[in-house]
């Protein structure tokens, strides 16, 4: 029968394009990541498509920040819900946070450079209140009991710490440092007014009792009706 061939393509060319859209937010991510201002050839070039195929996926620019930001939003919704069962220890509950975090760092850090440009701050801090609000509950009970320093209130000293942890993982996309999350912890503690000694030894609990569960792989989101299964993988762009 004739129906049979297509009807059995039909989710082979539905994973080709979720791979294809998958592969152009990757491209998207590191680019404006890089420069907020890439122009979408630059992002199609690093994704190895050509640029029409990511106006079939996305529509235009608008279109796939908003699809980064809902990928990344995601992700860290995922990251704050795997850290946010609070125990005894603050300390222990901020380091289990930055670690559990840390994988997704990269779409954080993208949200904070598209704020200006793209999305705007009221939309970046929309995405970014699930962490921030758990970092600012952590730090704010660690101050009652004495844990965290209390020079600055909870939520400017979160927002201190975010901005300190940016830094290092911007230090680690430019090849300056590798880390698995351990040495981040630990100078979030410490930022937080925790002693080095004691920071090491809480983080080292945390690790030696098995790591936190780790988010998902970035999270399937709903895809745009594709009028073709992408382009194939390769390095200079293609018609799809």
């Amino acid at each position: 029968m004739t129906s049979r061939p297509a009807a059995t393509s039909y989710p082979a060319r539905r994973r080709a394009a979720r791979a294809t859209r998958a592969r152009i937010l990757e491209a998207a991510r590191r680019e404006l990541t890089r420069d907020p201002g890439s122009r979408l050839e630059d992002i199609a070039e690093a994704a190895g498509v050509a640029r029409r195929t990511v106006y079939v996926h996305f529509g235009g620019r608008a279109a796939l920040v908003e699809g980064l930001a809902a990928e990344a939003a995601e992700a860290i919704r995922l990251a704050v819900t795997c850290a946010c069962a609070a125990t005894a220890d603050p300390a222990t509950d901020l380091a289990r946070f930055v670690i559990t975090a840390w994988p997704v760092g990269d779409r954080f850090r993208t949200l904070v450079r598209l704020a200006r440009q793209d999305l705007g701050p009221d939309r970046v801090n929309e995405l970014l209140a699930p962490a921030r609000d758990l970092v600012t509950e952590v730090l704010a009970r660690g101050q009652r009991q004495g844990a965290f320093q209390t020079t600055v209130p909870p939520a400017p000293l979160g927002r201190a710490i975010e901005a300190h942890l940016l830094a290092l993982l911007d230090c680690v996309s430019r090849g300056l440092w590798s880390d698995d999350g351990t040495s981040a912890a630990r100078a979030a503690l410490i930022a937080a007014g925790v002693a080095p000694g004691t920071a090491a030894a809480a983080v080292g609990r945390l690790r030696r009792t098995g790591s936190p569960p780790q988010p998902s792989e970035t999270p399937r989101l709903p895809m745009k009706a594709a009028a073709g299964p992408g382009a194939r993988p390769h390095a200079r762009p293609t018609t799809p």
